[in-house]
Parts: C-alpha cells; structure tokens; sequence
C-alpha cells in the first residue's frame, strides 16, 4: 500500500520522542532530520520537503511545546497540521451545475496513467448521486480506448458516445453536448488522448477543446506510481491548460507517495479523488486530514464509517434485526455479511482504516489466513443448496459430507464452520437482548482466527 514505508519510518520517530518523555530543543531537531529523510525516501519533492521541516520545527521548538506535560504528543499533533496542509486544507470536491444544467468534466493525462477507466469510475459514482451522465470517446488515435470506454460504460450503467477515429475530438464534444441535451443527460466526461510523454499536439487538440467549448472541469489523471514524475506531469499540464484538480490512480499499489504530499504545494490544485483498486467502484473523495492521520498511523474511522453507510440498506438491517431476535439468522444472511465486507475493501483495506492498524503497523501482519476464511466459508455456503441455506438445521452427517466434497475441503472444515455460525448466531441472540432504547450495539463475525 502506499506510504507503507514512510508511515512506518514516521511512526518509529515519534516513538522514539515518546520514550524520551521530557524534549529538548536538541531532541525536536535530530527527529526533524529523521523526518526529513523519511519523506525524501518516499520521493516528496525536496523544496516541499525543506518548507515542511521549518514549518514543523518552528512551531515544535516553541516553549509551550516543549514544557508541555506531552511535548511528543504535542509535536505529533503539529506534524499532523502540517501535513495535511501541505496536502491541502480542504476536501475539494467537482462541482455539479443544479438540475438538467449540464457539467462538462474534460479528462486529460498521460497514456497509461488510468485516465479512460477514472472517466467511468467518475461516471459511476455521479449516477449513484442522482446524476446522469453522458460517457464521451475523444481519443482517436487509440480505437482500443474507445472500446474500453464503451465497455466500462456499459458495465456503470451509463450512456456512451464516439463518432469514432475520422472526426477532430472538437468536434465530437460538440456532437455530444447536443447528444445529452436531446436525452436529458447532465454530466459530460470527455475522454481525451494520452501520450506516453508531454507533446505539442496533445497540448493543442486540448486548448482547442477548451478555447471552443465551455469546459466546467479540466482534470488531470496522474499515477502515483511514477513519483516526482507526476507531479512534474501536473505541474505541466496545469501552467498549459489551467486545470481544476488531480486524481491520483493505483494509490493501492507499491508506491511511495511522494507525489499525494508534493502536488498541492507545487502547482497549488487540489488532489480530487484518488483510485484504490482496479474495480470500477474503487474511488474515493480525496480528505487530506484523513490521509495524513492514516500516515501517522492514527486510522481513519470516517472513511471507514463512509464505506459502511455505503453498503447500509435500512430495510436489510431492519429484516436482518427481525432474525436475529426470532433466532432465524441462516447462511444466506451469513454470505450477505461476508458480500459487504468484501463490498468494503475485504479485512485488510477495514483494518488499515482502525487506529494503530494501518500502513506501517501491519507490515508484518499476515492477513491471508483471515482473507481466506473468508473465502473458504463462501465456497461451503454456495455448495449447500436453497434449502440448506435457508435452514441450517438440515445439515446431517451425510448432507455435511456431500458439502465438503462440492466445496473441495475437508468434512473436519466443513464442522468448523458450521460451529463457528452456530456460535455466530448465539452471539447474536444475546446481543439482541442488549438492543434496548433505541442503543444498537454493533456486532462482528468470527470469519475464523487471524
């Protein structure tokens, strides 16, 4: 995951002010430098860098820090201001036109930064508010990103347009502006041409598109991947066409970060939304303050809390609560917990969001056993058939078997699983008791020893 590295160096520095109890001014100094390398290690820009640490130290070095009761706490708290300043102060989020006024959203980047399947992921997540968009193929040069693109559309549920590769991409936003307006569609996302690298031509068939159609948003798609590269990328794009903001893609990956925490402080534009995943649903709004306490390995129950509403549908929990207390829990209620887990980024994305569990703190934590529990308990619930999932009482010592042969794992697996449900649904049964004036107390499945 990304800052893995930088958040373990940054957590072992400020354990290390913690041991010392009382800090001089000595102590604030030499952890600055630690910090310093730390965050040059992880590819954040030098100048941003060198501003970071004098903001840090001296507002740390002040004497109502250090003769503090907590001064490491105190100088953690001021690391933590200052990061998420230098990421930004404020979420910034793509500002939608009211009602059937449509938004034009133009999106530009370089070839394989992600920026035709962030164009879908966008155009997801606008319908799942209410709006309806409209998904626009300007890249002619590749009739490979026009298929991705109509296919990505296709898979968000949304309306596609291309006028294929023999029309000036102008010429193809204007087409579909009429496009939307005849079918009442209120957001435009116009998918433009990459390069493998910064030219002219690609400058001008942009500007062209801007200087002659009243472009709302002009977002700049980078990979985090490339470091400093990204942030030179926005820093050219930026002073070329003035854009709105970035998006950062494949923030899930083996990447240093560098690039979240420098391109705010160099090209002064916001960081929109960031991609966590390959699926078309893996974007999230980008929260500064959220990030840099994930960072400092302080979690970050909001996003977590964000996902679990997302995946909350009153009437199930309503119908589910009914169970619970009539004892009728069953094994398709089992896999629909298991589906919203998974729905939510599986357990390691929900414990990298728990304070004390994140980035660095779990380099060592091998999730797989738990990752595959889960797996395990959804390939015995799909070889048991309607009946048996709707009644666990069914499940003999020959019904057991059958199972366990359907499910390629072994009977002793299959009684595992059927004890731990078993203790899940008795787990239940007393909480419901517990579920008095209104108070519901969350309660969480035994998916098996991790």
């Amino acid at each position: 995951m990304a800052f893995d590295s930088l958040s373990e160096k940054l957590q072992n520095v400020f354990r290390n002010l913690r041991n010392k109890g009382r800090l001089t001014e000595s102590d604030v100094k030499t952890a600055m430098r630690e910090v310093k390398m730390a965050l040059l290690e992880a590819d954040v820009s030098f100048k941003v860098v060198k501003t970071f640490i004098n903001s840090v130290t001296e507002r740390a070095v002040g004497q109502d820090v250090l003769n503090s009761l907590t001064p490491s706490q105190m100088v953690i708290k001021i690391v933590n201001e200052e990061l998420t300043k230098l990421m930004g102060d404020e979420t910034t989020e793509i500002v939608l036109k009211p009602g059937n006024e449509i938004t034009t959203i133009m999106m530009c980047g370089l070839q394989g930064a992600g920026k035709t399947t962030m164009a879908a992921k966008l155009a997801g997540k606008f319908k799942s508010k209410g709006r309806k968009p409209l998904l626009v193929a300007c890249d002619i040069y590749r009739p490979a990103a026009i298929d991705q693109l109509r296919i990505n559309a296709g898979k968000v549920g949304v309306d596609f347009f291309e006028m294929g590769t023999s029309h000036a991409p102008v010429n193809i936003v204007k087409a579909a502006l009429e496009h939307a307006k005849a079918n009442n569609e209120n957001v435009v996302i116009i998918d433009t041409a990459g390069r493998l690298h910064i030219d002219e031509q690609m400058m001008e068939e942009l500007i062209t598109v801007k200087e002659e159609i009243n472009i709302d948003h002009t977002v700049l798609t980078v990979d985090s991947m490339t470091g400093q590269d990204a942030v030179n990328v926005a820093e050219t794009f930026n002073s070329k066409l003035e854009i709105t903001g970035v998006i950062l893609t494949k923030l899930d990956g083996d990447t240093r970060g560098g690039a979240a925490l420098s391109i705010k402080q160099v090209t002064g534009k916001p960081i929109l939304y960031i991609g966590t995943g390959e699926k078309l649903t893996d974007v999230e709004q980008f929260y500064p303050d959220r990030m840099a306490s994930r960072i400092l390995g302080m979690g970050d129950i909001l996003s977590l809390i964000d996902k679990a509403e997302q995946e909350y549908d009153e009437q199930k929990a309503k119908e589910l609560e009914r169970k619970i207390k009539k004892s009728e829990f069953d094994f398709n209620d089992y896999l629909d917990q298991i589906n919203s887990m998974r729905n939510m980024g599986g357990i390691t994305k929900i414990l990298e969001m728990l304070p004390g569990m994140g980035m660095g703190n779990m380099k060592d934590v091998d999730m797989s056993s738990g990752e595959s529990a889960l797996k395990q308990a959804e390939t015995i619930i799909n070889s048991m058939t309607k009946k048996e999932r709707a009644n666990p009482d069914l499940l003999n010592p020959s019904r057991k078997n059958r199972i366990a042969r359907g499910s390629g794992v072994d009977i002793a697996d299959v009684n595992r699983f059927i004890k731990q449900f078993n203790e899940t649904k008795r787990v239940m049964k007393q909480m419901s008791g517990m579920m008095k004036g209104g108070k519901k107390r969350g309660f969480r499945l035994p998916f098996g020893k991790m």
